[in-house]
């Protein structure tokens, strides 16, 4: 069975959202490093010369660590490289792939193999093909609710994504 999908276009906000949001749950020791970091370097230099105005880095380093990915995730949608993923597209979803049209000549196709891991949010569900791209696909887009049961439960589930 194949299920088509409503067109949708993922938002430059969402994918900012979504993005800042993946690395944070998967680097998130590194602003505690950079932090942790700057304390002992300073403690290290109370030693030789005593000084409060070090302890402003360590914050700063953190927030700088942050907004760092945060011109990161604003920027991309701009990249040439990414404007596709940002296109008005359909779905049309089987349990061997998931094909990406723009019209009915012109998408792409990805196998159940590429993506790295399904999350269900209250939403819809992310298709996550590396931390910086992924598919959105909301709950609105299915044309019924036996469309949606069906690639949650056959497809999503069966591949291993959900559990």
């Amino acid at each position: 069975m194949i299920v088509k999908t409503k067109k949708h276009q993922l938002t430059p906000k969402t994918y900012k959202q979504v993005c800042m949001r993946e690395v944070l749950k998967t680097r998130w020791w590194q602003p505690l490093a950079i932090f942790g970091g700057v304390v002992a370097f300073n403690l290290l230099l109370w030693l030789v010369y005593f000084n409060y105005w070090i302890f402003f880095f360590a914050p700063f380093g953190a927030w700088l660590w942050y907004a760092f990915w945060w011109v990161q995730f604003t920027g991309a949608p701009q990249l040439p490289q990414l404007k596709p993923m940002f296109e008005k597209f359909y779905f049309e979803i089987s349990s061997k792939e998931l094909l990406m049209k723009i019209n009915p000549k012109e998408g792409m196709k990805i196998e159940w193999k590429d993506v790295k891991k399904i999350e269900k949010t209250k939403d819809g569900f992310l298709l996550f093909l590396s931390p910086a791209q992924f598919i959105e696909l909301p709950f609105k887009v299915f044309e019924n609710d036996n469309d949606l049961r069906f690639v949650e439960e056959m497809v999503f589930k069966r591949n291993n994504f959900l559990k």
